[in-house]
């Protein structure tokens, strides 16, 4: 053959198709019990036919639905109720949810700087939805957590206290999205937090002076005031980690180096 022919046959040759994949039997199972679940088909706190049942309406064993139901159980989308058999469907725990994206962005090598960038376009809105939107017991949880943070509590403590002062501005908004948006890079954060508070002799005075600037806020629904004293909170966490020598450029995951 010719090198033009050859130059011309290599031109022209079809591109090679990807392999198609094949999921396994009970992958298909958990995908079309899940599209029922999340269209609303089967609502929240109903509960699904029985194992031999399922297998039957599927065409498939019932070991393969028994394997569907297990992982759907651990998404958090299926619960089983004590001392029955049957699986009910339940929304999954903000929590659980929070965790996995959690670790996923820790696989993604996001750094604390990324944590941090993303809190600092987060957390003033929250902070302002919550003032706007924050009910009286709302405001009674807030109360109650920020009277807890005090000189003499153990870094532990302290370090809880701050991540349920986040968690219930986040609640306070009333708002989904704004609930689980932040939830996973408080959970990246608090690993650290212990580091810093160690560190940093003023780090608790400086928390406990903006939680009450914010809790005021928020009493006073002065979206505005919030904001900036959210904004403010950030921006200081951020110095004290700095100042404990925490690199902002160190990828995150389950502890500090």
């Amino acid at each position: 053959m010719s090198p033009r022919a050859a130059r011309k046959r290599q031109t022209t040759a079809p591109a090679e198709f990807e392999r198609i994949r094949v999921e396994p039997a009970y992958r298909k199972v958990a995908t079309a019990l899940l599209g029922r679940i999340t269209d609303r088909t089967i609502s929240a706190g109903e509960r699904l036919p029985p194992e031999m049942e399922l297998a039957r309406q599927f065409g498939v064993h019932r070991g393969t639905v028994r394997e569907a139901l297990r992982e759907l159980e651990s998404n958090g989308v299926l619960k089983r109720e004590r001392g029955s058999k049957l699986m009910m469907v339940t929304r999954p725990a903000r929590g659980t949810i929070a965790a996995g994206v959690s670790r996923a962005l820790a696989l993604h090598d996001v750094s604390y700087h990324d944590v941090w960038e993303a809190l600092t376009a987060l957390e003033p809105p929250i902070a302002a939805a919550a003032a706007r939107e924050r009910s009286a017991a709302d405001l009674e949880r807030l109360q109650g957590i920020v009277a807890r943070l005090d000189d003499d509590m153990d870094t532990a403590d302290a370090v809880e206290q701050t991540a349920d002062f986040f968690h219930a501005v986040g609640e306070a908004t009333a708002n989904g999205v704004f609930m689980l948006a932040h939830e996973p890079l408080v959970q990246l954060l608090v690993p650290s937090l212990e580091a810093m508070i160690n560190q940093v002799p003023q780090a608790r005075r400086r928390i406990a002076e903006a939680q009450k600037k914010l809790l005021a806020a928020i009493r006073d629904r002065s979206a505005t005031q919030a904001s900036d004293w959210m904004a403010k909170h950030i921006r200081d966490f951020r110095r004290g980690f700095e100042i404990a020598g925490i690199e902002l450029e160190h990828r995150v995951g389950p502890g500090i180096p």
